[in-house]
């Protein structure tokens, strides 16, 4: 970071793009921006020119110790923008400093929305003033920028904003002409940096004569220069901010380059998991058109993909003290593609299926076995229905008795364009005796070459419940993925059942875990409660946080929804009275004028079940939404109900204890978004069968 100390804020030239409303600097007064009442408040110190929230004192504190007394609440600044109508994608950049513990959120606010949508997030402290950068995509609709400020129990603990700049285009930008340098960031060598160049200051054995963006030398620029190289291969990366949100198009930046035989100045990308991938590399062909001269600005555009989140990074390595100088300048993004050639961008959703209406783009492979068929299960109490609702469709391979030894079952999916990265998330259950490694495999196959590549194989004992699968993989031409289920009997591995087939872009290390809990009004209960709370007024006992079975048998779930293998809440109904009950709360939900969806799945199996109740509680009334008494299946079903509400509200999911010890009740996988439900519930009929259909 060394480097970039050379430009000061006291900078030649001072910053000549044009912020748009909701920048600030808190000089003298805060824009517009606001604390909410409901919180702790932001203080302006105009000498320091920053806005800060600062850890509670607990001077009462001594007097709750040892007493019983709830623990001291944690303190929050909530900071709102005023009304913003940015039509056009914008780049908001924050200059801030977590001391101590803490964390800082940066959330977009629209009017009609129940929560406010994660924008940027942090809980890195530091030494020093730090800038993140997130774009603001198209708005048709007003809104405010809202951050929100938590100082940690550390005793000297704060959360503190130095400058809010919002200004036109991508975070990408940057033509390196304001202190900030778009948030642009060297990471450090012992021997070879990126470094400010320009600004009419003199660097050492620099040739360069002028700027691109000005075309002369006040102007500012990046360079990088092998005279303190000390070892074979130096290496300096000058990397951009992380993306915030899908894009592709085309990355456009200006270079000039010395002693191209001595460097290698390349462009990759670099994901959250620090996997690179080469988007560019300078060669001697980049020069044909401009030839030798020195001082000649050279234009680069390369296709940029980045539906996932990534950086960009900048590379120049040296073979020698001898190795040149690259210096680059007026990095632009635009949202189409560099050459009309490029492939428009794959959506990689069209091989999800849920096989509620049929096989989507799957199709059979009958040539060498046995077809996979697509069954429901009525609900009931012996046997698993599918895992999108619990009373709908899946598919199924090997489930019937034949004289034929030896059963294979292919499904094909659609074809996937080459050179990307995908998540393959899909959920298997296998009934039977011996669960062979065999009994369900995923392939690779090349569509060019006919190879077959093995990227998959079951090795998770299903137990009988659905269990997801995420798998990584890439291929450098086109394929398609194939599910493959070889049983030699009956008896060696049963019944295999497929359903819910999803795909994206990117690692699967990137969104396990966050595949719902990080979008506000989702939980699926894997790292806790979401914001969820107990109820310790009006209940008997708290839902508790579980995995796998709960502890009394022939009641509740043998998994959660989610992956099988995860959390869930439920209550334990061994050491409740019949009729006692469990209640869960919501975080505060702001009303909307529009209907609001409320969409989660339960579990209610146990022949002493009591009941389950979701209510919204407005100023203490509540208002009942939904209801379920009694057994109502082994398998989770979903639950979906539409209601409408204007002031603010919190769900309370209710479960009441049944006759019996065999009462457990469970729920998972809760989302709440606004609008009106895809598809009204379909009412599922409550049986005892294990009927196919």
């Amino acid at each position: 970071m060394f480097p970039f100390y050379l430009l000061t804020l006291a900078a030649t030239i001072q910053a000549h793009k044009l912020l748009l409303p909701g920048s600030c600097n808190f000089e003298s007064n805060t824009c517009g921006y606001t604390s909410d009442a409901d919180f702790t408040s932001w203080t302006l110190h105009k000498d320091g020119r920053f806005v800060a929230v600062d850890a509670a004192t607990n001077d009462n504190q001594e007097d709750h110790l040892g007493s019983g007394a709830e623990p001291h609440k944690d303190t929050t600044g909530v900071l709102q923008s005023p009304v913003l109508e940015h039509s056009e994608w914008s780049c908001l950049r924050l200059v801030y400093q977590i001391t101590g513990s803490g964390s800082l959120e940066v959330l977009k606010r629209t009017n009609g929305d129940s929560f406010d949508k994660p924008l940027w997030s942090s809980q890195a402290p530091s030494d020093s003033w730090v800038i993140s950068s997130m774009d603001l995509q198209n708005n048709t609709e007003p809104y405010r920028v809202v951050i929100e400020g938590k100082p940690g129990p550390i005793a000297g603990s704060s959360v503190a904003v130095f400058e809010i700049h919002i200004s036109p285009g991508y975070c990408l930008e940057c033509d390196f002409e304001e202190s900030h340098l778009c948030g642009y960031n060297n990471q450090w060598n012992a021997n070879v940096n990126w470094y400010v160049g320009g600004g009419g200051v003199q660097v050492l054995l620099n040739n360069i004569p002028n700027d691109h963006t000005y075309n002369n030398k006040t102007g500012h620029f990046m360079y990088v220069d092998s005279i303190y190289a000390e070892t074979f291969k130096e290496v300096a990366k000058l990397v951009t901010p992380m993306t915030t949100v899908p894009m592709s198009g085309c990355l456009s930046f200006q270079y000039q380059r010395s002693e191209e035989r001595g460097n290698l100045f390349s462009v990759f990308t670099r994901d959250r998991l620090g996997q690179y991938q080469e988007l560019w590399r300078a060669g001697s062909e980049n020069q044909d058109d401009w030839g030798e001269a020195v001082g000649e600005w050279i234009p680069v555009q390369v296709d940029l993909k980045a539906p996932y989140s990534v950086q960009v990074v900048f590379e120049v390595a040296f073979n020698s003290q001898r190795g040149g100088r690259v210096a680059l300048d007026d990095i632009s993004f635009s949202p189409d593609f560099c050459s009309t050639d490029t492939e428009p961008t794959f959506d990689p959703s069209i091989a999800n299926c849920d096989f509620e209406s049929g096989f989507c783009r799957y199709a059979q492979d009958d040539v060498l076995g046995s077809a996979w068929r697509r069954v429901s299960v009525k609900p009931n109490i012996f046997r698993n229905g599918d895992h999108t609702t619990g009373a709908g469709s899946f598919l199924l391979a090997h489930s019937r008795l034949g004289p034929r030894s030896g059963y294979v079952s292919r499904l094909v999916g659609p074809t996937l364009p080459g050179n990307m990265k995908y998540c393959l998330r899909f959920y298997f259950s296998l009934r039977g005796f011996n669960q062979t490694d065999q009994a369900l495999a995923v392939y690779l196959l090349q569509q060019q070459s006919g190879g077959k590549e093995r990227i998959w194989t079951q090795g998770e004992k299903s137990r009988g419940i659905w269990i997801a699968a995420d798998v990584t993989f890439q291929t450098t031409q086109p394929a398609k993925v194939v599910f493959v289920s070889t049983c030699r009997s009956f008896w060696d591995c049963g019944s295999v059942a497929l359903d819910d087939i999803s795909l994206s872009f990117g690692d699967c290390e990137l969104t396990a875990g966050s595949l719902s809990s990080s979008r506000p009004g989702h939980c699926d209960f894997e790292a806790g409660l979401c914001g969820y709370t107990q109820d310790k007024l009006s209940d008997a006992a708290d839902w508790e946080w579980r995995r796998g079975n709960t502890p009394t048998s022939y009641t509740g779930p043998r998994g959660d929804h989610t992956t099988g293998l995860g959390y869930y809440l439920y209550m334990e109904a061994s050491p409740m009275l019949p009729g006692q009950n469990v209640r869960l709360l919501s975080r505060p939900v702001r009303g909307t004028r529009g209907p609001q969806c409320l969409r989660f799945f339960y579990h209610m199996y146990g022949s002493g079940t009591g009941q389950l109740k979701v209510h919204i509680d407005k100023d203490g009334e509540d208002e009942l939404l939904w209801q379920r008494s009694g057994e109502q299946s082994i398998a989770w079903l979903r639950a979906q109900v539409e209601y409408q509400c204007d002031s603010q509200h919190q769900i309370v999911f209710e479960a009441t204890r049944g006759t019996s010890v065999r009462s457990d009740i469970a729920i998972d996988d809760i989302i709440l978004e606004g609008g009106p439900c895809p598809e009204m519930e379909i009412m599922a009929t409550v049986g005892t069968s294990n009927e196919i259909e």
